[in-house]
């Protein structure tokens, strides 16, 4: 028999509980959730931020980065007293400072090929908040591998992107992008800049496909790309079919094992938006 909820939780969860599609069984298994977000800055920040006041029980932090004053302009969850902080313990402290249902669990570290398939492993979901493209393939290619679903995001200047994998079921992101990209042909957010707020919207919009997942309810992002512009305040997607020739997903992989990509990509600056 599982434990009831406590007077104070029925009250800090009173509006999803009052959703036919949610209800009372549905934040217990967010309650019961474990997510991992890969990065605690642009997209990590809101993400974690809604998933926590949702009562999301788990969430995992990835990011080996230190809070600069740079961040404060779109990385919510980071105030002007943590800058030299750890970025993964500043968010930790402001996830539980939210919601003391909530375990945080840090992973002060990158994530490699030899340590992200012990780390996911413990994890229902996992949402990819960095802004680099050696950790989004890693990241993809682990979870596919493992069958991990997860929430790919993207920003950058005025416009942001988000797609859900859920493996074997529909397109990986190698299925819209098979290999990195050179070293230097696409710039950094640090490099080209980025509207603040641009993370939130998609950082949010993660958040809100990763609850989907929880729940089991709604029509995920699969196979549908999401595109946003914020100068004219627009969205679209476009479908996105499952390559069959693809190097990780496809009928027949020819990526059977993880490898490390900053010697194709090249590393540097800020990662994790």
């Amino acid at each position: 028999m599982k434990t009831p909820f406590k007077n104070d939780q029925i009250r800090r969860y009173s509006r999803h509980i009052l959703l036919p599609e949610v209800g009372g069984a549905g934040q217990r298994k967010l309650l019961e959730g474990k997510v991992l977000l890969i990065g605690s800055g642009g997209l990590g920040s809101p993400c974690a931020f809604y998933l926590a006041a949702a009562g999301v029980g788990t969430l995992g932090l990835v990011d080996d980065d230190v809070v600069d004053l740079s961040n404060l302009q779109r990385q919510i969850l980071h105030f002007t007293a943590d800058v030299g902080r750890p970025k993964v313990e500043s968010a930790r402290e402001k996830l539980e400072a939210l919601n003391p249902d909530i375990r945080v669990i840090t992973h002060k570290d990158r994530m490699t090929s030899e340590t992200i398939m012990d780390v996911i492993k413990h994890y229902d979901v996992i949402v990819d908040g960095s802004d680099n493209f050696p950790t989004r393939y890693l990241v993809n290619d682990a979870c596919v591998l493992s069958g991990k679903p997860f929430s790919h995001g993207g920003i950058f200047r005025f416009d942001g992107q988000l797609m859900t994998i859920l493996p074997k079921q529909g397109p990986c992101y190698r299925c819209l992008f098979p290999e990195p990209p050179p070293p230097g042909l696409i710039p950094s957010c640090q490099e080209a800049g980025i509207l603040g707020v641009v993370a939130g919207t998609i950082g949010v919009a993660q958040a809100t496909e990763v609850l989907k997942l929880l729940l089991g309810i709604g029509a995920p992002l699969v196979g549908r790309l999401l595109i946003y512009d914020a100068l004219e305040m627009r969205f679209r997607t476009v479908k996105v079919p499952r390559n069959l020739e693809c190097a990780v997903c496809g009928d027949h992989p020819t990526i059977t094992e993880l490898i490390d990509y900053e010697h194709f990509c090249g590393l540097g600056g800020d990662t994790h938006g």
